[in-house]
């Protein structure tokens, strides 16, 4: 199993996983023109997406599901919640339980829900047997079950959404200042490194930091708190950019 980013951030976000001929799309908060550009910088070509998997309707997560499904006539699989709130109509669209496993391709899909400002957000553990991708990222605060599904994986994205120094002292009026830092906006670079000091991270091969703000946070930041949770090399610590995505992480 192998998983990359498109791209993360305010400005959009993408994630794929691949495994075996299965190669899943999570979210896509991009123009379809856009998304295809990003999906050939990875070496993919659109036609391949065996699905898209949403976590939430925020736009950055879903504006370009839509017309992406259409053109490539690929399902959408997203949270009962989550299809009541979006706007788009979407033609196969599949509805999980966020409590209950499902599989797509030679993928296992475990949903688990999160305290976010949407609807009923979810976030993934992907796994193909032997290996287990969490991703975790719009969540306000860290909850048992979270840590419960994220235990013990073998890779991880990661919000570090912001710095509370910088979030607290930038140009965010003072609600949206509240909203980001509140329990359903998103984790601190501090909240995600307490996570891993919760979480068993014994058998972690990659751990990336994701959907960073580009005004209340910087990437040695988030680096930072990271390493210093694992007491690893800041080098090891890898970073899903707005612009430039993450390239391909395998899992061995």
């Amino acid at each position: 199993m192998r998983f990359a980013s498109l791209g993360s951030g305010s400005r959009g976000n993408a994630t794929l996983v691949e495994q075996g001929d299965t190669l899943l799309l999570i979210d896509c908060g991009f123009s379809l023109r856009e998304t295809e550009r990003r999906l050939l910088r990875l070496g993919r070509d659109p036609a391949q997406v065996s699905a898209i998997l949403v976590t939430h309707e925020h736009g950055d997560h879903l504006s370009g599901v839509a017309l992406f499904a259409r053109r490539y006539g690929v399902p959408v699989w997203l949270s009962a919640g989550t299809r009541a709130a979006g706007n788009e109509e979407i033609a196969d669209c599949r509805v999980f339980s966020s409590h209950a496993s499902f599989a797509v391709g030679d993928v296992e899909v475990t949903p688990f829900p999160v305290p976010h400002d949407a609807r009923e957000p979810t976030q993934f553990v992907f796994g193909n047997g032997a290996q287990r991708l969490g991703l975790l990222t719009d969540t306000g605060s860290l909850t048992p079950h979270i840590e419960q599904q994220l235990t013990g994986c073998d890779a991880l994205v990661l919000e570090c959404n912001h710095d509370p120094t910088m979030l607290a002292n930038g140009i965010y009026p003072p609600l949206l200042k509240a909203r980001v830092g509140g329990d359903y906006g998103h984790l601190s670079n501090e909240q995600a490194g307490t996570l891993l000091q919760r979480i068993d991270c014994s058998h972690l091969q990659h751990i990336v930091a994701a959907h960073l703000s580009d005004k209340n946070n910087t990437p040695p930041l988030a680096v930072a708190a990271l390493a210093t949770a694992l007491d690893c090399e800041h080098a090891w610590i890898g970073v899903a950019h707005q612009d430039d995505g993450l390239g391909w992480r395998e899992l061995a």
